[in-house]
């Protein structure tokens, strides 16, 4: 009888979790913004990253450009580049690139070059990085002029757009020969309840095998759903300047929406 008076309750009715510790398997609530764009290979991908409101608790928040390996119409895993607001490190800032091999192999880690940024962590993949909130940083995925002979090299840099200062995280080694459905997201390791933090997207940009410029216009809504452990106070945002993604607040955009990119 309690199983069939849960499937009669309207929607309604069902509690939204707003307070409390994500469920999910790893502890995140995560929400992305994927790109809509033609299935083609792409040799780049970048997007402008600011972070408007810091974190006020001690907890890791990780904001990131993800795309997918690719060869031969084969997966070959995916990587992603992005800042960190993480206690572990100085500041509690950082920069991370690393990423996963196929399903097929078990989703091991990528191995990659050394960083030159220091890691007070010793963590391969996550590194020392002084960034700055309210600054613009370019996240750029490319191919590495540096890799082995016998991989795929896939460098991440770090573009302080104030400065003009580039910095280099890493290479990651790949079977990936380029790479494909391109997002950026949030994955936040916060109680839902805890003070809210937004980030802004921008000048979301990705080029071909051919060489050609896309820039999408539209991006795909996807939050973490409750019954994954997500929180139901995230949401998107659109202005003047970019897509935004914020957190502990009420949700306006829904599952799946489609948004358009300013600027693009």
């Amino acid at each position: 009888m309690r199983r069939l008076w849960r499937r009669l309750r309207s929607p309604s009715s069902v509690r939204l979790r707003t307070s409390g510790e994500p469920t999910s398997a790893n502890g995140a609530s995560s929400f992305h913004l994927v790109w809509e764009m033609p299935q083609t290979p792409l040799t780049e991908v970048s997007a402008t990253l600011e972070v408007l409101q810091l974190p006020a608790v001690r907890r890791l928040y990780f904001f990131a450009l993800q795309a997918t390996f690719a060869s031969d119409r084969r997966l070959r895993g995916g990587g992603h580049l992005g800042l960190q607001w993480n206690p572990s490190f100085p500041e509690s800032t950082a920069a991370n690139w690393g990423g996963y091999g196929p399903a097929d192999g078990g989703h091991r880690l990528l191995a990659g070059s050394r960083s030159v940024l220091p890691s007070s962590r010793n963590d391969a993949n996550t590194r020392d990085f002084p960034w700055k909130p309210g600054r613009r940083y370019r996240l750029r995925i490319a191919p590495s002029p540096e890799g082995p002979p016998d991989v795929h090299a896939w460098r991440g840099t770090v573009t302080d757009l104030e400065t003009g200062m580039e910095t280099v995280v890493r290479d990651l080694f790949t079977k990936g020969a380029y790479l494909t459905a391109p997002m950026v997201w949030s994955e936040v390791f916060a109680r839902c309840e805890q003070p809210p933090v937004s980030v802004r997207w921008s000048a979301l940009h990705a080029v071909t095998a051919e060489g050609e410029d896309l820039r999408p216009h539209r991006v795909r809504v996807n939050y973490q759903s409750r019954d994954d452990g997500g929180c139901d106070n995230t949401s998107v945002i659109v202005d003047e300047l970019g897509v935004i993604q914020a957190t502990s607040v009420e949700r306006q955009i829904p599952q799946g929406a489609l948004l358009p990119v300013p600027g693009a």
